[in-house]
């Protein structure tokens, strides 16, 4: 019967003629040695050449990998042999070998041996142990060497295919062939040993067009494969698989049973000739080297063929022998295994199966366990592999229930029921044509469009349902099953009482069937490769490499798997033991693993997404508390974070849920409960800072500053202390942030509490030199010869001339016009500064203090001093004439005096010009200042006052108001040109 084999092109790369293909013993990688002179590796799972060498201008007629040296040998027609480290693409050996072209290589499977067959009708072999000397030499053919093979039941013997027509058989201590094999009509191109030593095969094939398989030990042709049309460029025995494949010029490669020497098909890419195959004993892959280019296909699955039963015996296949092994307590033994760690099994051979395995199945309760493949099934006892029944079948599914009840698919319009090992019933499925049936609960036939359901005791149609599924997974109650398709999966309840009262009344659509036999609950969005249902809670593993668990719709990853290259999953799932919380997993090596999974915890989970809390609670206890923290982060995916908060007992993520909840007393006795030895961690300052965020959600102050302090967070304690006026808080933010290296935040720290002579320090301290020159001309000009000598200083260490350019007010005064006015103006801030030290300046004065922005202060002072100088001369004017009039007899009488006298009106204005921080009254025509404040001053009190280095103005002030000082941010506007000091934001960023 057929083997039913998909093939699936996993590579197709075109390229020069591919004279020879290989394929690695453990990477995805396909080795092709080009016409051209060049050898490419390509991954065949992501389609992608990752590495190419360029060897020769002349062909490359064979590549091998040596796996255990991580290189590759190539033969090319210079007649010389070159050795490749292919991951660091290094040459490591390149030397002349033979005297006509190499044809083939072949690598010993264990010892440090390379056989080379060449045109010049030798065989040598070479030793790498020994810088690849040539060790020994055999000759005894009369044409060209075309393949050397070494026998892999003794690896000590090797044959040769010549042009000579003969096959000889060699010992690597003889230079001389044991026999020589002749039955080709032409010349032998290719031969291969069948890979287990249960047979004594050798395959050849010929520019005769035949393939032959041989018996070396009888020295006879066993079988002879004829179809090609062309020479026979390749042939091997499939390492894996019960397989011959055979590559031709006629363009294509055939492929036949190794049991019944049956052709399976015949591939053809339209690549021109096929010349070389390739096929390792990992994988179920095939090479195909063309005229046109490299292809890879697969043929079948590649999932290992193993089954589970209830009580953790697994059963598997390796090729057509069966071994079982118990799982039982081997991941708790001692110590116990890490989750995914290889199981170390002792496994028990059962025997050998006539046929070769494509899947085994055991039924419910594991007595039995059947093996299908080639078209046929046989059921065995699974604990001694004795046959009970056997026959022709195209699927076979076991019943749920039943121990002997199964189906089978007869053809594409006839399923058979058996009832305890005999025939029960035949079911027609209302289908064109079954393409396959599934076992459980109920039988289900797959059709074109879609799936029927059929009862497994009477054969009774019961439900249509318009899906594909690719399998069919039911609980083990039966009352639940997911029908996983290509793309997602649907889960469905089955109602079994209503569906029996249903055909016991005859109430069954001819077409649709029982309705209300199923009901649609949720959808699995994710691709299922395979799955086990565990009480109500459905695990599975998906397309990516995930295990993962879906409970009410929702999805809970709890591994990363591995994969492969192209992040394809590797593992399917074999089986669940309740007493153990574990599940098992078998990967394409038949490596089995576990995992912890609490059916507690799946029941837990499975109350919760029913809304069924009082049941979740009573499930709780039983749930150890290392899995605490897993219940809570499923809580807080369900929404349910106050619960999360209640139950979980890791730190860090009681502080999350009580952050996310607004619990910030919570959250604060949870930090200050760090050790000390953590509370510097960057995780601990992350967390300090989202609690100072969320104090500031709730206008905390204090605790924000605190959580700040705590977390080094100094942008956030400036932008808190300049907003609530916190003068103390912005000075030892000043300090800390000097000592914690943020230069900037301690630089406008500094410049907002007007403490202008740290800034200069701190410029000049982080070598910002020429920034330190500027800010003292602007804010501190008695620091400016200072800041220019250190800016010389340092920049005569680059460029003298530049730095005898540039000039200071001690050399150069000239320069800097009005700069003893800037000396005063930096006197006369000091002393207000220290007169508002104690108290600071009210936020009320804001609103009057802001329009002082706008004074230019030097001028204003410059007028004052011309003010004063007019009041001098009309003063000395005055005197003299007072002093010119004749003098006066007798006393004067105040009240009779002359108006003109300037002591005879009361409402004289004083003539003493004012200073910063005095008061007095003004007159307008002799005070400039007084006189550019306001147009209409006369007669009223005027008050100048200074903070930083700002002169304000008061308008008008009533003689019974009290005067209010007033201070503002410093600003300077001088009449020389001065650079202004960049803002924080305009420093770089790599000040800090």
């Amino acid at each position: 019967m057929p083997l039913n084999m998909d093939v699936r092109k996993r590579l197709s790369a075109s390229s020069e003629r591919v004279k020879s293909v290989d394929l690695h013993a453990t990477e995805p990688w396909a080795l092709a040695a080009l016409y051209s002179g060049n050898v490419m590796i390509w991954d065949y799972e992501t389609a992608t050449c990752i590495k190419s060498f360029e060897l020769s201008d002349l062909p490359v007629r064979c590549a091998k990998f040596i796996c255990r040296k991580q290189w590759f040998v190539a033969a090319s027609d210079d007649m010389a042999l070159r050795v490749y480290n292919y991951n660091t693409t290094e040459k490591v050996r390149e030397f002349e070998a033979h005297a006509d072209y190499i044809r083939y290589l072949e690598v010993h499977p264990t010892l440090p041996y390379v056989l080379s067959g060449s045109d010049d009708m030798s065989v040598k072999l070479w030793d790498w142990d020994q810088g690849w000397a040539n060790t020994q030499y055999f000759e005894g053919h009369s044409h060209y060497v075309m393949m050397v093979r070494f026998n892999p039941k003794d690896t000590n013997t090797f044959a040769t295919a010549s042009l000579d027509r003969s096959i000889k058989v060699w010992g690597l201590g003889s230079p001389v062939y044991h026999y020589s094999l002749e039955g080709h009509e032409r010349g032998v191109n290719c031969i291969d040993y069948y890979p287990s030593g249960d047979k004594p095969y050798l395959l050849s094939g010929a520019d005769d067009r035949t393939v032959k398989v041989w018996d070396y030990q009888t020295k006879s042709v066993v079988h002879t494969l004829e179809g090609h049309e062309h020479n026979v460029c390749s042939v091997l025995f499939h390492p894996k698989l019960p397989l011959i494949a055979s590559a031709s010029e006629d363009g294509t490669v055939r492929i036949w049973q190794s049991a019944t020497y049956r052709m399976e098909s015949t591939l053809n890419y339209g690549m021109e000739r096929a010349w070389a195959l390739a096929a390792t004993a990992e994988a179920n892959k095939l090479a195909i080297g063309f005229d046109e280019g490299c292809v890879v296909v697969e043929l079948g699955s590649d999932e290992a063929v193993a089954s589970m039963d209830a009580g953790g015996r697994v059963v598997w296949a390796k090729n057509n022998d069966i071994r079982t092994a118990s799982v039982r307590g081997v991941a708790s033994e001692g110590e116990g295994l890490p989750d995914g760690e290889k199981l170390p099994l002792l496994p028990r051979d059962l025997g050998t199966c006539e046929l070769y395995p494509q899947a085994i199945i055991h039924n419910c309760n594991g007595r039995f366990v059947a093996v299908c493949g080639d078209g046929e099934f046989i059921i065995y006892t699974a604990q001694a592999l004795r046959n009970k029944a056997f026959g022709s079948a195209l699927d076979f599914v076991w019943s749920g229930t039943g121990t002997g009840d199964y189906a089978i698919r007869e053809s594409i319009r006839s399923v058979k029921i058996f009832k305890n090992f005999t025939e029960h019933t035949v079911v027609r499925p209302a289908v064109a044509s079954t393409e396959r049936i599934f076992g459980g609960a109920l039988l289900g036939a797959k059709g074109s469009e879609a799936v029927l359901f059929y009862d497994f005791a009477s054969g009774e149609f019961i439900r249509k349902i318009d899906v594909c599924p690719v399998e069919i997974y039911w609980s083990d109650a039966g009352d639940m099953v997911l029908l996983a398709c290509t793309e997602s999966g649907y889960v469905l309840s089955y109602n079994a009482a209503a569906t029996t009262q249903a055909l016991a009344t005859g109430q069954v659509d001819s077409e649709d069937g029982v309705e209300g036999s199923f009901e649609l609950l949720y959808e699995v969005s994710d691709k299922i490769t395979s799955g086990k249902w565990v009480g109500d809670c459905f695990i599975y593993c998906n397309d990516k490499g995930r295990l993962n668990y879906s409970v009410g719709g929702q999805i809970q990853t709890l591994v990363h798997l591995d994969t492969t290259s192209a992040g394809a999953t590797i593992h399917k799932i074999v089986g669940y033991l309740a007493k153990e919380d574990r599940i098992y997993l078998v990967d394409k090596s038949v490596n089995i693993v576990s995992y912890k999974i609490m059916l507690a915890m799946l029941q837990y989970q499975t109350a919760v997404m029913r809304g069924d809390f009082d049941t979740a609670n009573d499930l709780l206890p039983s749930i150890p508390d290392s899995e605490y923290v897993t219940v809570a982060k499923f809580l807080e995916a369900q929404g349910f974070k106050e619960e999360a908060l209640a139950v979980t007992t890791d730190l860090d993520h009681k502080f999350d849920l009580a952050v996310e909840l607004g619990q910030i007393d919570l959250a604060h006795g949870l930090m200050d409960e760090i050790p000390k030895e953590d509370r510097d961690t960057t995780d601990t300052h992350a967390k300090w800072k989202r609690l100072g965020d969320a104090a500031l959600r709730t206008n905390n102050f204090a605790l924000c500053e605190a959580a700040s302090v705590a977390s080094n967070d100094y942008s956030g304690l400036l932008l808190l202390y300049s907003a609530i006026g916190n003068v103390d808080g912005m000075e030892r933010l000043a300090d800390m942030a000097a000592k914690g290296g943020k230069t900037n935040i301690a630089f406008v720290a500094s410049l907002l509490t007007g403490k202008v002579e740290n800034c200069v320090d701190l410029l000049v301290e982080t070598k910002r030199l020429p920034e330190a020159a500027f800010f003292s001309r602007t804010f501190l000009p008695s620091k400016v010869d200072d800041a220019v000598s250190l800016w010389k200083e340092d920049l005569c260490k680059t460029s003298e001339q530049a730095a005898k350019a540039l000039a200071a007010p001690s050399s150069n005064p000239d320069l800097f016009p009005d700069f003893d006015i800037a000396l005063q103006v930096e006197q006369m801030f000091m002393a207000q500064r220290a007169a508002v030290a104690p108290t600071g300046i009210p936020a009320a004065d804001y609103l009057t203090a802001k329009d002082d922005l706008d004074l230019e202060l030097i001028e204003l002072i410059k007028m004052q001093m011309v003010g004063a100088a007019v009041e001098e001369e009309k003063v000395a004017e005055l005197s003299a004439e007072h002093s010119a009039e004749p003098p006066s007899e007798a006393p004067t009488d105040p009240a009779t005096a002359p108006e003109s006298s300037p002591t005879a009106d009361s409402t004289t204005k004083p003539t003493t010009q004012l200073t910063f921080g005095e008061t007095g009254t003004v007159d307008p025509a002799v005070d400039p200042i007084a006189g550019n404040v306001s147009e209409s001053t006369e007669g009223s009190m005027v008050k100048i006052t200074h903070s930083m280095a700002t002169v304000s103005v008061e308008d008008e002030v009533k003689e019974d108001e009290p005067l209010i000082e007033k201070a503002v941010e410093p600003v300077v506007e001088e009449s020389a040109p001065v650079e202004e000091v960049k803002n924080d934001d305009e420093f770089s960023d790599d000040w800090d």
